[in-house]
């Protein structure tokens, strides 16, 4: 811990960068000169002491060196997880603010608290605990708790969207119907034309 509370400069305002929902984030330097992000976890915080240790055996069970830091932005992340890595990994919480960016401005998935490992040969899982975030989860894990590769792909294909369009999926001002998302907006103006 002391190797921490150094790198974040005991865990300063000025080294805090986000705040997701096990606590706040903080970088830091290493003394050998690498740079980190680091969670701490909150006494306070909306997801439990499970997800949290979720997302660190997850991250070691993976073995990546890096696992923020593949390369070939988030699709390449995406594919590295359902398709190359040793364990198939569905994600189930990909959405913006799991994507960050290096000094290089390339992207990096990172938040494995929700993610879940399934069999090399099974594509597909069920959960009767529904967690995520509302406007990027795929509508069969939303209502019945079918997650899949193909959620974390629709997930990805709302962050594409809210690029292309330069609109939020949900707007925290506006109503919080699934039908008033990006998708349906997408959806009418694609049939206006």
């Amino acid at each position: 811990m002391a190797v921490i509370r150094t790198a974040t400069d005991n865990f300063s305002q000025e080294n805090k960068i986000g705040e997701g929902g096990f606590g706040e984030v903080y970088k830091g330097i290493l003394s050998d000169g690498r740079h980190i992000a680091v969670k701490r976890l909150s006494s306070s915080s909306k997801q439990g002491i499970d997800e949290f240790k979720n997302e660190i055996l997850l991250i070691a069970k993976l073995q990546q060196r890096n696992l923020v830091a593949l390369i070939g932005g988030t699709a390449a992340g995406v594919l590295y997880l359902h398709e190359y890595s040793r364990l198939k990994v569905i994600h189930r919480d990909l959405k913006p603010s799991n994507v960050l960016l290096d000094e290089n401005m390339n992207p990096k998935i990172s938040d494995f608290g929700m993610a879940r490992i399934v069999q090399i040969d099974q594509d597909r899982g069920q959960t009767n605990k529904i967690a995520g975030t509302w406007g990027y989860m795929s509508p069969e894990y939303a209502m019945l708790g079918q997650f899949s590769e193909k959620s974390d792909v629709f997930s990805f294909g709302v962050i594409v969207l809210e690029i292309i369009t330069g609109k939020r999926n949900i707007n925290p001002y506006e109503s919080l119907h699934v039908t008033e998302g990006l998708t349906s907006y997408v959806s009418m103006e694609t049939m206006e034309k």
